[in-house]
């Protein structure tokens, strides 16, 4: 009997560790990943826990109570409102034009300009406390959080233009710090509620 002497060829694997990396590369470049949503913020330093903190006391009028519910309902100075409102209520809180009783006091404050010069605005006294249930969803608390700053960057920009004629993020660093005395962010964020249910 004849022996086949013809070698069956073996298949050259080492080109495959080659396509799956490249598949791999192509699929992590093409993916879109899920990216987590935040607030920039700068925090104040920690106090030192052996200095007694003294108790701000600050007017009924001064203090606009925004408090998202764990359902998503937004209340603003006592009213039931829509968020696509909020941010106007927030600037008509800020800016108080018609020199309202029910809302914040001015303080005429004199501030450095770059040139060396002074100027005198009226600065607001308001501070706008944002309370939220521990039931509240972070997409909700995210979009208060972004109308409530969007209020404070749109009195800004107004401001940076009657003063500088640009807005503020096109201005330079001494004119910004010009326009963040006269217009200070003034965002308090309470602890998270607890509701109890009956």
């Amino acid at each position: 009997m004849p022996i086949n002497k013809r070698k069956i060829q073996e298949i050259n694997a080492g080109s495959m560790a080659d396509i799956a990396f490249l598949l791999l590369i192509f699929f992590l470049v093409a993916t879109t990943m899920n990216v987590d949503t935040g607030l920039v913020r700068i925090l104040p330093p920690m106090p030192d826990p052996n200095v007694k903190q003294a108790d701000t006391d600050v007017k009924e009028r001064n203090l606009l109570l925004v408090f998202v519910s764990g359902s998503g309902n937004i209340m603003a100075g006592g009213q039931t409102m829509d968020i696509h409102l909020l941010k106007d209520k927030a600037k008509e809180f800020i800016l108080n034009p018609f020199d309202d009783e029910n809302l914040p006091e001015k303080v005429n404050t004199e501030i450095d300009m770059p040139d060396g010069s002074k100027w005198v605005y009226p600065v607001s006294q308001g501070i706008i406390s944002l309370q939220n249930t521990r039931e509240t969803s972070y997409k909700v608390y995210i979009m208060v959080q972004n109308e409530l700053t969007r209020a404070f960057n749109e009195v800004r920009d107004e401001l940076a233009m009657s003063k500088f004629g640009e807005k503020f993020a096109k201005l330079e660093e001494e004119q910004k710090k010009v326009i963040v005395k006269a217009v200070p962010l003034k965002i308090s964020e309470a602890e998270p509620r607890k509701i109890l249910k009956k």
